[in-house]
């Protein structure tokens, strides 16, 4: 597939985007992108590596896990496989000027026996995800004689992977960094992981030993008692 668009709509001496490189030997399994982007609007970016290229939508609303939902996807230009890690920010006057975040990642396979492109050329693509916010099975169907014929539906199939009331807002963080869009907006740098529990400092006097297999409980005693082991009158 051709990248002739992408390459005509940048600059790369001014744009971090990536240039197309060699195109590398298909992985096992396929891997797939969503980029969210808030650029003139606010919309999220479909895309799946297919014979070499990242072939995307732009979906306006974003994808979701709400069974049998239907959202509006665009069809526009394929990227380069580089594109799919791509995070950060277009600067503002360039195609597409805004922040970038990698939203979810994964691998992605098709459903039946044709292949992806003879699907998506048919203008009824079906396949099944399996990233790190989306999964289960989807369609992507071509809405035949409306407008530029590059509007599409993305669907969410109703399977075990689908969930009622799914918001898209409840997952609005980086998978690559663990930033917000604002935070990505304003160059802050990657969220680190939570930090694992550190380990007690003991005092340098002491020694290690084995648990003992019991311990006794102290027992209580009246007042007389302890003042008497102690010395002290009652």
């Amino acid at each position: 597939m051709s990248l002739k668009e992408y390459v005509r709509k940048r600059s790369f001496d001014k744009t971090p985007e990536p240039k197309p490189g060699k195109a590398a030997e298909a992985p096992h399994r396929p891997r797939f992108y969503v980029q969210r982007h808030d650029a003139t609007r606010l919309h999220y970016d479909f895309r799946l590596e297919i014979n070499g290229t990242l072939v995307s939508w732009a979906v306006p609303k974003g994808p979701s896990l709400e069974p049998l939902s239907k959202h509006l996807a665009m069809h526009v230009e394929d990227h380069p496989l580089e594109y799919g890690n791509f995070e950060g920010n277009i600067p503002k006057g360039q195609y597409g000027g805004g922040s970038v975040m990698l939203w979810d990642r994964g691998a992605w396979e098709p459903i039946g026996d044709m292949p992806a492109a003879d699907q998506i050329k048919r203008g009824d693509f079906k396949f099944r995800l399996h990233g790190e916010k989306l999964k289960g099975e989807f369609a992507l169907v071509l809405m035949r004689g409306r407008g530029k014929g590059n509007e599409w539906l993305l669907i969410k199939k109703k399977d075990d992977e689908a969930r009622p009331a799914w918001n898209i807002e409840d997952y609005a963080r980086s998978v690559l960094t663990g930033r917000t869009q604002q935070e990505i907006a304003e160059n802050l740098p990657a969220v680190e992981e939570p930090a694992k529990a550190k380990r007690r400092r003991m005092p340098k006097e002491a020694v290690k030993a084995p648990m003992p297999a019991s311990i006794e409980p102290m027992m209580a005693v009246s007042d007389r008692q302890a003042a008497t082991r102690t010395g002290l009158a009652v």
